[in-house]
């Protein structure tokens, strides 16, 4: 079967989704052009900063949920369950439910004054709801800042060619910030300028030698991680934003270079579309909704989106394009990754799983994304990949520090923001420095997808109180739900059998507080239901 044509009718469903769903979505608000957003009524300089135009807080928050989650649960989803079944669930958890996420979070946080969607549980469902949610998410991000340090560490190490690239993003980035706000040069022209540095670096970073004393990985940990703090204490509009905004050029190159790739060497599909329902990562359903997650749904797109993102928005108007918008892009990078896996890798089906288990999902895409860019970036194509994976972790480990330092000011009622970071980044580093995000990280992907149920049931309430058609958040808050305890009950029963009583214990202590969490939603939906009667 032809890659190209699963290509085209993907991307149809994707723009089907935003021109008709996403607009019945933003009727429930409905927008409003003229109601002036948290970036500019509580505008401070330093958190709350409108953003010159809408392309580069598109920027921002796609680069910021991106990350690698739309290419390695897809690439795992490919190996295990088959191209068709992650294929599916691409399509219809972007259109129907991790767009909608992404959308409502973002609008209702503007709403409410840009606070977080844990905070705004408090008022839309409980204090007790809020409180439960709020340790939930600051417990996640911690784990992330963790993890994502310890990824970019490694792969400094490993591949030590994407240190300039990843380095020259930093002054290019205050470069094109320094010059749209402060010298009021024009969008493209300041971009242009930030693109050929961040190029120049590109072009020239295999032919610099990279001392062998930079190959501990440890040390590049404390320097995320310090990097990390400065990106989250600096006003969004000098360093994060500009960033993640020229950041996200990588990844429209690159997904750019694997579309032209599909259309000038016309892949066909080698690997099954269907292996199994039952696989050694568990059954079809639920495991395959939380192992793909970025590029269908994922809760952290909810802290980002209701973090950062709306604190920036300038006009209601373009909260379709970055919500709903967002997520397609993102589907369609994860539709890439599914092509490159299926089409652009001449091994068989165990042969892709032997890969998987000793090299991992980067390394299988990264090989596939070559097979296909080969014919014109030749063996470019493969450096370019994990040049571009980097970059998104980084973006992706100064947005979760900063989501999570307002979290922290939220909870703990910490007013200075130098402090707060310093809370998250410690308690981060603990993590990434003892190796103990080892033990925990596989618990995240459904406490992931548990976040995003919840953060529905948050928006459902938000409506409820509106007197709006819940329909739209509530069934896929539903079916998230179901879906992570489904998968949380099975990794519990794995954990205990295999003697791993911490994980058991960490997996059974997350359901008991999302039951908490579902119930306190149910009363406040019994507690409408009663004031209506």
């Amino acid at each position: 079967m032809s890659a190209l044509l699963i290509f085209i009718g993907a991307v149809l469903c994707f723009a089907a989704g935003y021109r008709f769903y996403a607009s019945r979505v933003a009727a429930l608000f409905p927008i409003d052009v003229k109601r002036p957003t948290p970036a500019v009524q509580n505008y401070d300089g330093v958190d709350f900063v409108p953003a010159k135009n809408w392309l580069v807080l598109f920027g921002h928050h796609f680069s910021s949920i991106a990350g690698a989650g739309p290419i390695i649960g897809p690439v795992i989803g490919c190996i295990y369950w088959g191209w068709l079944p992650t294929l599916i669930w691409i399509v219809v958890g972007t259109v129907l439910i991790g767009g909608v996420h992404d959308f409502v979070t973002l609008i209702i946080s503007v709403r409410e004054g840009g606070h977080s969607i844990p905070e705004v549980a408090a008022n839309a469902v409980s204090k007790r709801a809020r409180w439960i949610f709020s340790v939930f998410v600051w417990l996640a991000l911690v784990l992330v800042v963790a993890v994502f340090a310890h990824l970019c560490a490694k792969t400094f190490v490993t591949e030590p060619q994407v240190i300039l690239p990843s380095a020259g993003l930093i002054p290019a980035a205050v470069l094109v910030g320094f010059l749209i706000y402060r010298r009021g040069v024009g969008l493209g022209a300041a971009t242009l300028l930030g693109l050929v540095v961040l190029g120049s670096c590109i072009a020239v970073a295999p032919y610099v030698p990279v001392p062998a004393a930079w190959s501990d990985a440890r040390v590049w940990m404390v320097v995320l991680l310090g990097y990390a703090f400065v990106a989250s204490v600096l006003p969004v509009n000098i360093l994060l934003q500009p960033r993640d905004y020229l950041c996200s050029f990588l990844l429209f190159i690159g997904v750019a270079a694997g579309i032209v790739g599909l259309v000038v060497t016309r892949p066909v599909v080698t690997q099954p579309a269907f292996i199994s329902a039952n696989t050694s990562q568990g059954y079809l359903w639920p495991m395959m909704c939380v192992t793909v997650a970025c590029g269908a749904i994922s809760g952290f797109h909810a802290v980002v989106s209701s973090g950062t993102t709306s604190k920036q928005l300038a006009n209601e108007r373009y909260g379709r394009r970055i919500g709903y918008g967002g997520m397609v892009t993102e589907g369609i990078v994860a539709l890439i990754a599914v092509l490159a896996v299926v089409s652009g890798i001449s091994r068989s089906q165990a042969g892709l799983s032997l890969l998987l288990k000793d090299a991992g999902p980067i390394c299988v895409y990264a090989e596939g994304y070559a097979g296909l860019t080969r014919a014109f970036l030749g063996p470019y194509g493969k450096f370019l990949g994990v040049v571009i994976l980097n970059a998104f972790i980084l973006t992706t480990l100064d947005t979760a520090t900063r989501v999570c330092r307002y979290i922290t000011e939220e909870l703990m009622g910490v007013k200075n923001r130098f402090v707060a970071t310093g809370v998250t980044v410690v308690a981060a580093g603990a993590l990434a420095l003892s190796g103990a995000w080892n033990k925990l990280w596989p618990a995240f992907g459904a406490s992931n997808q548990l976040v995003a149920a919840l953060a529905l049931f948050v928006a459902a309430c938000w409506f409820l109180a509106r007197g709006k058609d819940v329909r739209y958040t509530l069934v896929p808050a539903l079916f998230m739900f179901a879906t992570t305890v489904a998968a949380l009950l099975i990794q519990a029963r794995v954990y205990i059998r295999e003697g791993n009583y911490l994980l058991g214990l960490i997996t059974l202590t997350l359901l008991v507080l999302a039951f908490v969490m579902v119930n306190e939603v149910r009363r406040t939906f019994v507690k409408k239901k009663r004031s209506v009667a």
